[in-house]
């Protein structure tokens, strides 16, 4: 991946353009997770947001898009530190995974709380778990549509797997390391996680494949909520 310091001029341009001095921080996050064919994702804290800054930084957005850049997330300084308790899996990634570009670092004193932390990796870990049980009903047996739900389920599980490794103070973007960090935190017999993951890459999973692999996956998703929700630091 290209340098996206480059790609997200403009986008920097415009910011100072619009709020001059107000602009305190400017960054790009996600780059570790990041593939080549998705949007470069940035974040801007300003002193102070209206509805007027937000109108004038609009008619950018569409330009930015065909450009691969994400809407940036524009927030006033002061929200993001208060907002940690509410999102911590969303900012405590950006957090983890972040490089300045304009301004100062934001993120020099923040840390996610542990307990935000847990009670987030559980809500995650639930409603994965409640969607897949919904899911499979609504595919009533079909091998396709089991094989669809694996392979939409599969950024969400690999994000589920990140949040819990962090918890534990295990960072990586490599999804096999993750997959085998949890793996031997549940004492599964089988390699559900990874296989989930790897099917998913194919892009058209064998639906018969897929169909003898959920009932391992579901009963895998529900260890990871026990996990979460029982969880404490060692």
């Amino acid at each position: 991946m290209s340098d996206p310091a480059r790609a997200l001029a403009p986008v920097l341009l415009t910011f100072r353009e619009k709020f001059g001095g107000r602009l305190r921080s400017f960054l790009v996050y996600g780059e570790r997770t990041h593939r080549a064919s998705g949007p470069l994702h940035t974040l801007a804290l300003v002193d102070g947001l209206t509805f007027d800054d937000l109108a004038a930084c609009a008619p950018s957005v569409a330009e930015w898009h065909a450009h691969g850049i994400a809407t940036p997330l524009l927030l006033p300084a002061d929200e993001f530190a208060r907002s940690l308790d509410v999102f911590p899996l969303e900012y405590g990634e950006i957090i983890a995974d972040h490089r300045v570009l304009a301004g100062t670092d934001p993120f020099a004193d923040l840390q996610v709380r542990e307990a935000d932390l847990r009670r987030a990796c559980e809500v995650q870990a639930r409603s994965h778990l409640l969607h897949h049980r919904e899911g499979y009903l609504e595919a009533a047996g079909r091998p396709r549509a089991v094989s669809d739900l694996i392979v939409a389920s599969a950024p969400a599980l690999a994000a589920l797997l990140r949040n819990i490794a962090r918890l534990e103070g295990v960072s990586s973007g490599d999804h096999e390391s993750l997959a085998a960090h949890i793996r031997g935190r549940l004492r599964l017999e089988t390699h559900v996680l990874r296989d989930v993951l790897a099917l998913a890459g194919n892009g058209h999973p064998d639906a018969d494949a897929a169909l003898r692999l959920f009932p391992a996956y579901l009963d895998a998703v529900d260890r990871l909520a026990r996990y979460a929700d029982t969880w404490h630091a060692s």
